[in-house]
């Protein structure tokens, strides 16, 4: 196991904590409309500043909109130090719909307005939230590189894609994030994590906290047992120690959740641990 590092450079100079907050909890329920207690809302997203989390990640589906104004309400004036990445090429016709739109015209419309709501000139982290099976790939990005041209983007992630996606993007732009879901008990995308790491591309792991049925093994427990903390603290440690690439953003509603995940940084599991916690998943496939 190598040295867990703290910090990740997102395209080689955004500096960041790797513990970062995925802001999607923030809208009301079924990632719908406004939170119904705002002030809680505006707390979290206070709080997650003032410990120290740099990457805070939204898009412009949650809510839908609504996400990117509450965090423009309460950050703004950004710290220098405070990366928002958002997201686009998702639409929401109601609470149970997500539908891809990854169309060039749609594209550069959602994300003019995502400048306009987060109230920025430029987006440092601009993210194609899926990819659109109705276009071609190179056509949605090559919208976004349009757009990193005219100043609008300074970075490009996309989120949802396989290595031979990521790859076919890399020939259109420089991606320097990638976001699928992984975590614990689910390693779908153990292969796109291993390509990240090998060519220095951030993953950002969504859904990071599921343990599933794993929550129930003895080895699990009795590691978090062995450090005073809660099986997902040590989820969240296991991906921060899975690859030095790894920026999870763990979402709540709640500061006491929130403080408890970033606690989660300062785990630091040993090789031993980190081999029974990976065998975990395979055992359970097998």
């Amino acid at each position: 196991m190598s040295e867990v590092v703290d910090t990740f450079a997102i395209g080689g100079e955004l500096e960041v904590n790797r513990m970062g907050f995925g802001a999607m909890r923030l809208a009301g329920e079924r990632v719908w409309h406004w939170p119904e207690d705002r002030s809680s809302a505006a707390r979290v997203l206070e709080r997650a500043v003032e410990l120290g989390v740099q990457l805070i990640d939204t898009a412009d589906a949650y809510g839908p909109e609504v996400n990117e104004y509450l965090i423009a309400d309460v950050l703004k004036p950004y710290p220098d130090d405070v990366i928002i990445a958002t997201k686009g090429g998702i639409v929401r016709g109601g609470p149970r719909i997500w539908e891809r739109d990854g169309r060039p015209e749609h594209l550069d419309r959602a994300l003019r307005n995502s400048v306009r709501r987060l109230e920025v000139d430029c987006i440092d982290l601009y993210q194609l939230h899926a990819i659109d099976s109705d276009v071609l790939l190179e056509e949605s990005l090559a919208a976004l590189r349009e757009a990193q041209k005219e100043g609008l983007i300074r970075h490009i992630g996309v989120s949802n894609f396989t290595v031979y996606e990521l790859e076919r993007a890399r020939e259109v732009v420089d991606v320097v994030t990638v976001q699928n879901r992984y975590n614990l008990s689910d390693r779908e995308h153990d292969p796109v994590v291993d390509y990240c790491e090998k060519e220095g591309i951030g993953f950002i792991p969504w859904y990071p906290l599921a343990v599933g049925e794993l929550a129930d093994d003895e080895r699990l427990a009795d590691i978090a047992d062995a450090h005073d903390a809660t099986h997902s603290q040590i989820a969240l440690a296991w991906l921060l120690h899975r690859s030095p690439v790894m920026l999870p953003i763990p979402g709540t509603s709640s500061v006491e959740h929130l403080e408890e995940n970033w606690e989660a940084a300062n785990l630091r599991l040993t090789p031993e641990e980190m081999e029974q916690l990976s065998e975990l998943n395979f055992e359970e496939e097998s």
